[in-house]
């Protein structure tokens, strides 16, 4: 290259100002669209959206626009310290919201605070604001299996309605899956040939994991496939609403959908506990760990728990139930 053109090159470039090349950058940025963009979990996005718009119309009666929030985030340490203080006073001593409610509508705010600092915006930040302290034991237990085989046996599976029911509860608890997991397969994630599913797990990102399925969950998906004509669909949801709205596309069944059929299905069998698909998790975990002597490596491959001391509290609340039922027996006979 000529000497001449690459000196006049160098000397534009360094004569132009620093940051022109990036003006279309906002200097008021939207901050609470900018954390939502940055969260991968729709689910989060969901509930950071519907708790930020709770903080904002209790803190102003206004729904938060993006000079609003900016408006929060310019206050002074001690002045958003107090507003958030104040809202969390309001969800605990007069909606009287669960802990667990509370600390995820704080963490939505300070994920909004966190975001602001990087973008430059705020100054202050939420440490000083403790989350509330929550009771560890949560109730794992869930149904016993010939429970949960009376709700198999209820599914009409002449039916193509029946088939995908069925294929559903299946996967929930041959192998433990959440409902999202279910809600995001596509028929191309089943390979019937070698038994295998393709799940987005919980914390994967977009990556994709193998899981291996039983003789009755292949029959059944392939059964499931076969009578929906979805075999040759591969992009298309394993699993959709049967509602034909937009032209000839299925919508994806949704969550909330497959929670009513396990809820609706466990009524009918007579199981008086709340069910829902992930109490059918709990069973199945339960379950895996009484019929494989609290092998905690092993159910941890079923239940995919990134962090094994899950299982173990999985464990430790089946001990407990079982060791409370034979000393209470004890009890009962001595009287």
């Amino acid at each position: 290259m000529d000497t001449s053109i690459t000196t006049e090159i160098l000397e534009k470039n360094y004569a132009l100002a620093i940051g022109e090349s990036f003006t279309t950058l906002d200097i008021d940025p939207d901050v609470i669209s900018q954390l939502l963009s940055d969260t991968r979990s729709a689910g989060t996005r969901r509930a950071y959206s519907k708790d930020l718009r709770d903080f904002f119309a209790f803190s102003t009666g206004k729904q938060p626009d993006r000079a609003l929030v900016l408006e929060f985030l310019h206050l002074e340490h001690r002045h958003a310290i107090a507003v958030v203080l104040k809202f969390k006073a309001y969800l605990m001593n007069e909606r009287k919201l669960a802990e667990n409610t509370v600390n995820r509508k704080l963490a939505a705010i300070k994920s909004m605070v966190a975001m602001g600092r990087k973008l430059g915006v705020c100054a202050f930040s939420l440490e000083d604001v403790k989350a509330e302290k929550v009771q560890t034991y949560r109730d794992t237990s869930g149904v016993e299996a010939s429970d949960y085989a009376a709700v198999l046996k209820l599914v009409d599976r002449t039916t193509v309605k029946g088939k995908r029911d069925y294929a559903i509860l299946r996967l929930l608890w041959d192998n433990a899956l959440r409902r999202n997991e279910v809600c995001s397969l596509n028929v191309g994630d089943f390979n019937p040939q070698a038994g295998t599913l393709q799940i987005l797990g919980k914390g994967k990102g977009t990556q994709k994991v193998a899981i291996e399925l039983t003789r009755k969950t292949v029959e059944a998906l392939t059964d499931w496939v076969i009578a929906s004509s979805k075999a040759s669909r591969l992009t298309e949801p394993m699993f959709g609403s049967m509602a034909y709205r937009k032209g000839d596309k299925e919508d994806r069944l949704i969550g909330e959908s497959i929670r009513r059929l396990v809820d609706g299905l466990c009524k009918q069998a007579g199981i008086t506990k709340k069910m829902s698909p992930h109490r059918v998790r709990h069973s199945s975990i339960t379950t895996a760990l009484d019929h494989s002597n609290g092998n905690y490596r092993k159910v941890q491959n079923l239940s995919r728990h990134a962090n094994i001391d899950t299982i173990r509290k999985y464990d430790d609340n089946r001990q407990r139930q079982k060791q409370q039922r034979e000393i209470s027996g004890v009890l009962a006979d001595l009287v």
